[in-house]
């Protein structure tokens, strides 16, 4: 049973100090100036006129930054980001709570962290996902910059995880997971202690299962007694008998001062290294796995034993509506789970793989008696649609499955205590990039992956599914609108949003707009994403892939003369000084020059539409012509935009 732990929030920190510096007026030997626009300021805000006092703080704010003063500069910025804050004009104060805590590390100081947080909380974000089928695609932005995947490392998608044992569903009879939450899971969570063997019965739940296994190895009397020994050579060489893949955090949220193993990151990273050296030549099986805690970010780098010795980077990463379930603590409602990974996710990813080796939604507040399940699915979606398309270096998600009712957390993230909740985990994980098993190189089954709706990912080809993220200050989102080139395609109220789209619908140089209202009926976000389609080919039903994709000119399809030729049996030459493609296949032979309408077949002359050109280095020509030359029969999809030709054969 994982145990209780007290996570010290960011929200928290720093208010002390603020308020005590913000009650310390600059010595009388300043500048007339200087201290003529604190007084003002100190007296407006007194009377309640804030506004007035905003041009005072902004002199400031400046006056300080200019003099390296940042204590100061860091404070002023803080006033200026809590009344535009408090006013509503959230545009005017993120930039300010960005430029305070830039002053507060100039100090010296974390406590900016707090107000990078507010900043985040009150951000309209509006950003859009599509599915895709390009492979290579979807490889080349899952891969590190050294182009070569950790141990057990998924080309590309994303490990489904659980800790499963407190679920009155499942427990730790992982078998259940299908008829349970309609999938297997590739990852099951189990929690050991250094002193006590192997967990045995868990790896063979699941290898039962045919799952692999995290174990959250914990040193509960400190780092002091982890040595090498018969004891952890025993447990090494039970790890390499349980033949399943194994992901070994050892001491995770090392970073927090509710672990007995924090406070010492020579020691831990000592530790260790020591463990990996010990695996790598006792159980090749493990991959380790480096987990700190999302929260405290600026004690996280100190501990991270190095490239050599790390497999998966991994984090704890929890939101809830109160933090530490405690109503009488600041709401954290505004919270999303998306930001809370950025800065690991840009610190890590370009080099190791990333986990999300603990994390909850959770639905109900037991210390506020509130039901939270809208909030909860909104989370949920992020956590399982967005954040693996967002971070395609996010590898592996492991959910906390508990109904927590501990003294310092009393949060229900369980799945199964709420029907609704249940339900709509499994429709949300009944997508083939979450994937169900664990092995080098993994796959989603379809081939499909995600990416963002960009200048350099705007088009595909015969159908796509559009998934947004929409996120704004009043957190609760009330309806998403898409209108496709100018007319309103669909509207949703419902969770999970997403639109399906063919490619009929989406001609070249397509634009939409995605809407967003808050739960008034007020329009609050709206972007617009540039979007098209792609004309595919089927050669007798299958799929052709090309290097060029066809075009459209003056409304003529043309496709890649040569891979389809050679795909329907021909052989080509091409005669460089007279720009001439002659295609041969038994007694037909096909001659055409590029840039002339004019084409040959036996000699016979036929006139295209549209004639053979060059198009980035690869001659296409109009699709019928390139379909029939040779006999085939060529047909049109309009739906999907698919060029059909039949060979007969």
């Amino acid at each position: 049973m994982r145990p209780a732990r007290k996570r010290i929030g960011i929200m928290t920190l720093a208010i002390g100090f603020i308020a005590a510096s913000l009650a310390s007026s600059p010595a009388p030997a300043r500048a007339d100036m200087v201290w003529d626009h604190w007084q003002k300021a100190q007296s407006l805000e007194a009377s309640g006129n804030k506004g007035g006092a905003v041009p005072h703080w902004e002199f400031l704010a400046n006056h300080y930054a200019s003099t390296g003063e940042w204590e100061n500069a860091a404070l002023f910025n803080g006033q200026l980001a809590a009344y535009y804050d408090g006013v509503g004009n959230y545009e005017r104060a993120i930039p300010y709570y960005e430029m305070e805590n830039k002053y507060w590390v100039k100090a010296g100081k974390d406590w900016g962290a707090v107000k990078l947080q507010r900043a985040d909380q009150i951000r309209t974000t509006v950003e859009l996902y599509r599915q895709d089928d390009d492979v290579s695609e979807m490889q080349a932005l899952s891969l590190p910059t050294n182009g070569q995947l950790a141990k057990f490392e998924p080309a590309y998608g994303t490990y489904l995880g659980m800790y499963s044992e407190q679920d009155p569903k499942v427990g730790n009879l992982f078998t259940k997971m299908p008829s349970v939450y309609g999938k297997k899971h590739a990852i099951h969570l189990a929690y050991a202690h250094w002193g006590q063997g192997f967990p045995d019965v868990y790896a063979k739940r699941a290898k039962e299962a045919g799952a692999a296994l995290q174990i959250a190895w914990e040193p509960d009397d400190g780092l002091d007694p982890v040595a090498d020994g018969a004891y952890l050579r025993k447990w090494a060489k039970d790890a390499k008998a349980s033949g399943i893949p194994i992901f070994l955090r050892f001491a995770g949220e090392m970073n927090g001062a509710w672990v007995k193993w924090h406070g010492n990151p020579t020691q831990y990273i000592e530790k260790f290294r020591m463990l990996h050296d010990v695996f790598a030549a006792e159980a090749p099986n493990i991959a380790m796995v480096w987990s700190p805690g999302d929260v405290p970010a600026n004690d996280i780098d100190p501990y991270y034993p190095g490239d050599a010795y790390v497999d998966w980077v991994g984090v704890s990463l929890y939101i809830e509506p109160y933090e530490n379930g405690d109503p009488s603590l600041p709401s954290m409602v505004a919270t999303s789970n998306v930001e809370r990974l950025t800065r690991l996710y840009n610190t890590y990813s370009d080099r190791k793989p990333l986990m999300l080796s603990e994390t909850g939604v959770p639905h109900y507040a037991h210390g506020a008696g509130e039901d939270f399940t809208e909030w909860a699915k909104l989370n949920l979606q992020c956590l399982y649609e967005i954040m693996p398309y967002k971070y395609p270096r996010l590898k592996a998600i492991t959910y906390f499955n508990v109904d927590q009712k501990m003294e310092n957390a009393k949060n229900d993230y369980s799945l199964s205590s709420s029907s609704e909740i249940q339900s709509y985990y499994s429709k949300l994980i009944d997508n083939p990039y979450l994937l169900s098993t664990v092995s080098d190189s993994a796959k989603p089954s379809n081939g499909k992956g995600y990416v963002p709706v960009d200048a350099n990912h705007q088009a595909f080809t015969k159908q796509t599914k559009l998934i947004p993220f929409v996120k704004i200050p009043e957190v609760y989102i009330g309806k998403i609108e898409y209108v496709l080139n100018g007319r309103l395609v669909a509207s949703q109220t419902d969770l999970p949003y997403g639109l399906a789209l063919k490619a009929g619908e989406v001609p070249e140089g397509s634009v939409i707009q995605i809407r967003v209202y808050n739960q008034s009926g007020k329009q609050v976000a709206v972007r617009t994403f540039g979007l098209s389609s792609q004309v595919s080919v089927q050669i007798d039903e299958a799929d052709v892939s090309f290097e060029q994709a066809p075009v459209i000119v003056n409304g003529v399809t043309l496709t890649p003369l040569r891979a389809i030729f050679e795909a329907l049996g021909a052989k080509i030459d091409y005669d460089a000084a007279t720009r001439t493609v002659t295609a041969r296949k038994g007694s037909t032979t096909v001659r055409l020059t590029l840039d002339q309408k004019t084409v040959f077949v036996n000699e016979k002359a036929v006139l295209l539409e549209e004639p053979a050109r060059l198009v980035n280095g690869f001659t296409v020509a109009p699709a019928r012509f390139v379909g029939e030359a040779f006999g085939g029969k060529v047909g049109w999809d309009g739906a999907s935009r698919t060029v059909q030709i039949a060979t007969g054969k």
